[in-house]
Order: structure tokens, then C-alpha cells, then sequence
């Protein structure tokens, strides 16, 4: 995996003033809720990385199975980027604030209630 970028305080001011990020704010529970990624939209920009207070994601190469799974059409998206997508790898220190969601400008990701 690629090094993680540090966070970049203009993108997350921006994300944080969004009034339809979903979430809790970075008030949730831990593993209350969980970033999903949509491979066929993600083009590994990082968007989500530079805004991640809590470190979740970080961007490299996705994995011949995931790739294997994507229609014609993202396949093509992702040999055009260069095969890279946001990887959840912290996904446990996710605290729900929307940041991500709002940030991507691919809006690849969602935020998942899981089930207590």
C-alpha cells in the first residue's frame, strides 16, 4: 500500500461544513459504523485520506479479486488510474464523520450503519 498522505486542513473544513454529511460527526461508537468503497467509482484519488481525522484509508493498487469483479466498464476506470482505490485498512477506527463521504468527489463512499 501506498504511504497515507497527511490530513489537509482546507479539504477538511470544507468537508466538516457540508451540511448533508451523513454520520455522527466523529461521535459514533466504535464499530457503530463502517466506510464502504465502491471500487468501480473510487479512481484512488485520496480525497479521503487528506481528510481522515482518524487515519481509515489509504490509497494503492487494487487486488486482482476485486478487480476480477468489476464490469467491463470499471475495469477500463480503473486500468485508466492506474488500478489505485482507497483501502479501508483502519476501518475499526472509523468514528463516523462523514468527511470521507463528502470529500470523495467520485462519491465511491458510503457510510454503513452496522447492526449493534
Amino acid at each position: 500500500m501506498a504511504q497515507p498522505k497527511r490530513t489537509n486542513p482546507q479539504k477538511v473544513r470544507r468537508a466538516a461544513s457540508r451540511a448533508d454529511r451523513p454520520g455522527e460527526a466523529c461521535k459514533a461508537a466504535p464499530h457503530a459504523w463502517a466506510p464502504r468503497v465502491d471500487f468501480a467509482r473510487c479512481e484512488g484519488k485520496g480525497d479521503c485520506v487528506e481528510v481522515c481525522p482518524h487515519g481509515v484509508f489509504e490509497v494503492g493498487r487494487i487486488a486482482d479479486a476485486d478487480f476480477a469483479r468489476l464490469s467491463f466498464i470499471g475495469k477500463m476506470k480503473q486500468i485508466a488510474h492506474g488500478r489505485n482505490v482507497a483501502h479501508t485498512p483502519a476501518i475499526d477506527s472509523c468514528l463516523a464523520c462523514g468527511l470521507c463521504v463528502v470529500a470523495c468527489p467520485e462519491q465511491a463512499i458510503t457510510l454503513v450503519h452496522l447492526a449493534g
